[in-house]
């Protein structure tokens, strides 16, 4: 027999929603075993038969964000072998921190825009074609991608700048770059937080609202 692709889809973005939209925090095992999920689903989605569907293409770049993840967890592993200076330890320590993050973010947004189309689906099958194409689908995931990259950027900067702030004269132009990524970094990561709440709130509406519904259609059929 065949195997269902589609039912081993369904189980990796079971797996995701409890990993950044369940737990308060990441743990080992669950980090572990998201790895390997995302690199089994990267698998799966080179074939033909899985469909390229829209869902499938915010899938595919989902699991595609656990490459941040290798990436930490490698610089992670290069800091533990060889002999850094400390300099470069905060660098790196500040990095894998941002890498995580933007993981965390880029995930908790396409799971979001997966439960979105999910509900369309489910609601909207036919007002919600145009909406639901593949190519506005890479367009989402893009802007997404290009959206965490900078916010990274923002933070990665603000903590350099913080690192080297001690050692600026008062008055020096870093000093001022200083004050204002530290305030854009504070800001943002407020808004990450509350933004990242809200969503958490979002997708269990919506797949209240998916659940009770097809349990009415269940019942109706069966009466």
């Amino acid at each position: 027999m065949e195997r269902d692709h589609m039912k081993d889809l369904r189980r990796y973005l079971v797996l995701k929603y409890i990993q950044y939209l369940v737990l308060s925090s990441s743990y080992a095992i669950s980090t572990f075993l998201g790895l390997l999920g995302s690199l089994y689903t990267i698998i799966i989605l080179q074939s033909a038969k899985v469909s390229s569907k829209s869902t499938a293409v915010l899938i595919s770049s989902l699991a595609k964000a656990d490459i941040l993840v290798s990436v930490s967890v490698v610089s992670e592993m290069v800091v533990w072998t060889f002999d850094v200076s400390i300099s470069s330890t905060a660098f790196t320590s500040a990095l894998q921190q941002n890498l995580l993050t933007a993981n965390t973010h880029i995930s908790c947004l396409l799971l979001s825009c997966v439960a979105f189309e999910a509900y369309l689906i489910t609601f909207f099958p036919t007002e919600s074609r145009r909406l639901r194409t593949v190519k506005k689908a890479r367009l989402t995931s893009r802007i997404i991608w290009i959206l965490v990259t900078a916010e990274c950027a923002l933070f990665q900067m603000d903590d350099l700048l913080k690192a080297s702030s001690t050692s600026a004269p008062t008055h020096s132009p870093c000093v001022l770059l200083f004050h204002f990524s530290s305030t854009a970094a504070a800001l943002l990561r407020s808004l990450s937080y509350f933004l990242g709440i809200l969503l958490r709130i979002v997708n269990v509406y919506i797949y209240y609202k998916i659940f009770f519904s097809m349990s009415n259609r269940s019942t109706l059929k069966t009466k």
